[in-house]
């Protein structure tokens, strides 16, 4: 059987460092030293410096990486140098998979990672901080109530899960601070949750092997993560976080691995459509978790476009060239956005029993939801119901009156537009001015197209009229609509409106009759012919900022517009008289329209988070203090005897991380002038190399990190924690490549060990704060390192 063989390639310079070398196709025997990316001067065991091919047999189905040349040439356990540039692949070999050491490595990682995230992960069995929000959103999922929440459904779903798995009936309801009845297993839900935080440590282990960083600080950098005290702490309850930094991991993982095989592999292979389309799959499922995922969007979408423009630049067949952009859009494009809308469409699934968020969406799919009191009402509008009258224009809402009167003008009532359901909400539909009915007695009659009929406030008991006398307080070209008790020297005609349908959607049969929900209408004042208008106007304070109702008056020559300002529609019908019909019959709403108005209504959620300049909040802190751990953050409450939990990173990771990522730009600047000035550090292809290995991680922490500033929600310290996970593995890169070049690499496994070490006894010293401390806190003044940290008093506190 043909053996397959792996080509390596690679360049000696002379002792100096000088660089020159020329090829040759003499094979070393043996390669002493681990071969590191960007260093000129290596020794092999071999006598002399020269260039080198070695080709090294591989047995037929054995998977081998690119990591660093070993002293043994058995075939299970070839290997590759760390500089890229120079490998060629001759038999379609898969680039970066894992060799068993890695795997060895990869598992006792896990392992570790499995005892720090999950040791003493019950202790605490009360609600502990946003478990009163996530807990309570998982066991709608059993409950199947639809709620609403500024973040989009994946990671919640996934706390969903949890609670089913944990075999939890849905009937607690997480109040914060509450202790876990004996049936709810929260320890369980916890250490499901706590899972995809202990992927973070191997996950780490992989991403550094594929940005090309030797193996012991590949390791090193997991253990950055592994010791990390502000990773630990929020990958041990029932939280969004872990979920979001899992998929951020894998986005990260397949996005380096995608460019690797991209850079040397075969492009439109199996392999290469493989890790593009799973790049795709993690950017979906990252940005379902929470609208933070985007910035992976955005860090990808720059590498593609880098991509592109290289190979545009490269001059590659303009056939390729397309196949390349098109495979770019339907797998980092298409295939994320189907995963987007795919977690949608399983939300509104699960959830279709009416519950506290569904005045969100729209009547039609409120009218869908199991116990909405759209759902069962009189589908057929009679004279003497009581209805609610909503406006087709989105914002404004339902049609409203008060007590309160115009200032000016008639100094009438108020008719508005109200946003949310009220009392003052409902009107009386009553035959015209004049016409005497007793509508609890008489026979029931249908309200049709071209009626007329008078809206009565069920309240006050006012009739909504309008006329010529009186122009609106905001809109000055139109006629004021307001509403006045009906008296004998009322003016005979103001009250009167006509009923025009616009639009009949479904019902099922084929008629004139006014219907709730399906029918679309104007109200035509009869006496002068104005058309019922609101619009995005707001009356002022007087007005309680609700939304301003005219009449368009016919000057304005827009009598038969259909435009939603003058539609309307009758949301809900009671009346006593007429049974109850199941209106999802006739309702239907569409799923698109449904997910988009829902992440409109979240946006509107998420931008009204604005932190109360004037309260101090413990919990808050601002985006500058994040990296130098300024203001941690408690947890939970601080009495001596509650099982206490602080948010505090390893201030030895932070610190350096963020110096590290201040640092990189000056130095890539550097770096890049040195070249313009013709005396570059290394060749164009290094420089370019030392890109490609580190933009993901340097520029995934920029981009999770720089937006903060522009935001004006309020703001914690965990939304760092994407940004951080970046600074760790980038602040490896950097020790990486500081020790290769420093003695040739001789004490880079040292320095990982030495410096490992560090970082888990700071990890050890703060531990208390991670694993819960139901003692004192002052008895943990001595690991207050900063005056600001309030381990055990509050600064503001009167």
């Amino acid at each position: 059987m043909d053996s397959h063989k792996l080509k390596l390639r690679g360049r000696h310079g002379s002792g100096s460092g000088s660089g020159n070398s020329s090829d040759s196709d003499e094979t070393l025997p043996l390669v002493s030293e681990e071969y590191a990316y960007g260093q000129r001067s290596r020794e092999p065991a071999a006598e002399g410096s020269r260039s080198y091919v070695m080709d090294i047999p591989l047995a037929p189905g054995k998977t081998y990486g690119a990591y660093p040349v070993k002293k043994s040439w058995k075939a299970s356990e070839a290997g590759s140098l760390t500089d890229f540039s120079a490998v060629s692949f001759e038999s379609g070999i898969l680039f970066g998979l894992m060799r068993s050491r890695d795997i060895v490595i990869t598992g006792v990682l896990t392992l570790a990672s499995l005892v720090t995230r999950l040791w003493l992960i019950g202790r605490r069995p009360n609600v502990t901080w946003d478990e009163a929000h996530f807990g309570k959103f998982g066991a709608y999922y059993i409950n199947h109530t639809f709620y609403h929440d500024v973040h989009p459904p994946l990671a919640k779903m996934l706390v969903g899960l949890a609670e089913v798995f944990a075999k939890h009936n849905g009937s607690f309801d997480f109040k914060s601070g509450r202790k876990y009845p004996d049936h709810v297993n929260y320890t369980l839900m916890r250490v499901q949750l706590a899972l995809y935080g202990v992927a973070l440590v191997p996950l780490a282990y992989i991403i550094c092997l594929q940005a090309h960083i030797s193996r012991p600080m590949a390791v090193l950098a997991a253990c950055f993560v592994l010791f990390d005290n502000a990773l630990c702490v929020m990958s041990r309850f029932i939280l969004l976080d872990e979920p979001l930094l899992f998929f951020t991991a894998t986005t990260l993982c397949c996005a380096v691995t995608f460019q690797n095989v991209n850079k040397h592999g075969e492009a439109f292979s199996r392999r290469w459509w493989a890790w593009l389309l799973m790049t795709g799959a993690s950017l979906g499922c990252v940005m379902s978790s929470k609208w933070v995922g985007f910035f992976c969007v955005i860090m990808v979408g720059i590498a593609t476009i880098d991509d592109l423009f290289r190979k545009f630049c490269a001059l590659m067949p303009w056939e390729e060239y397309i196949h390349h952009w098109c495979a770019r859009i339907i797998a980092l494009i298409f295939v994320p956005l189907l995963v987007y809308t795919a977690c949608f469409w399983v939300h509104f699934s699960l959830l279709y029993r009416t519950g506290t968020g569904d005045h969100k969406l729209s009547s039609n799919f409120q009218a869908g939801l199991k116990g909405n009191m759209l759902n069962e009402q009189p589908y057929d509008i009679t004279y003497g119901a009581f209805v609610d009258v909503r406006a087709v224009y989105n914002g404004p809402g339902l049609l409203h009156s008060h007590v309160h009167t115009y200032p000016s003008g008639s100094r009438q009532q108020h008719v508005t537009c109200f946003p949310h359901r009220d009392t003052n909400n409902v009107w009386q539909l009553q035959k015209a001015y004049g016409v005497q009915t007793n509508y609890t007695v008489d026979p029931i009659a249908f309200v049709n197209d071209q009626d007329i009929i008078q809206l009565v406030h069920n309240t006050t008991g006012a009739t909504v009229r309008t006329g010529s006398g009186f122009m609106a307080p905001m809109t000055s070209a139109h006629y004021e609509v307001a509403a006045e008790n009906v008296t004998t020297t009322t003016e005979e005609g103001a009250t009167n409106w006509r009923v025009e349908v616009v639009k009949q959607k479904h019902s099922g049969r084929k008629d004139k009759r006014v219907h709730a929900m399906t029918t679309v209408f104007r109200l035509r004042h009869v006496e002068t012919g104005c058309l019922m208008r609101v619009g995005s106007r707001r009356l002022p304070k007087w007005g309680w900022g609700q939304s301003e109702v005219t009449c368009l008056p016919d000057s304005t020559k827009k009598k038969d517009i259909r435009s939603s300002d003058v539609l309307w529609y009758i949301e809900r019908n009671s009346n006593k008289r007429m049974e109850k019909s199941d209106l999802s019959r006739y309702v239907k709403s569409s799923f698109l329209v449904d997910m988009v108005q829902l992440n409109i209504e979240m946006a509107k959620t998420n931008n009204a988070l604005w932190p109360d300049v004037n309260k101090y909040s413990a919990l808050e802190s601002k985006p500058w203090s994040w990296p130098l751990l300024i203001h941690p953050m408690r947890m939970v409450g601080w009495n001596d005897k509650t099982v206490k939990y602080y948010e505090i990173g390893n201030p030895l990771l932070w610190w350096a991380s963020a110096l590290v990522c201040f640092a990189y730009p000056f130095r890539l600047l550097y770096l890049l002038a040195r070249m313009k000035r013709k005396c570059p550090l290394w060749r164009p292809k290094e420089l370019l190399e030392f890109w490609d290995n580190s933009k993901f991680l340097w520029g995934g922490w920029a981009l999770h990190y720089i937006p903060f500033f522009l935001m004006g929600r309020v703001t914690y310290i965990h939304h760092y924690l994407p940004a951080l996970y970046f600074a760790l593995m980038q602040l490896a890169f950097e020790l990486d490549f500081f020790f290769k070049r420093w003695k040739h690499g001789r004490y880079l496994r040292t320095a990982a060990w030495a410096i490992g070490a560090v970082v888990c006894i700071v990890f050890l010293y703060f531990a208390p704060f991670t694993y819960g401390w139901d003692k004192p806190a002052k008895l943990l003044a001595g690991r207050k390192w900063l005056s600001s940290w309030n381990i055990y008093e509050d600064f503001y506190a009167v």
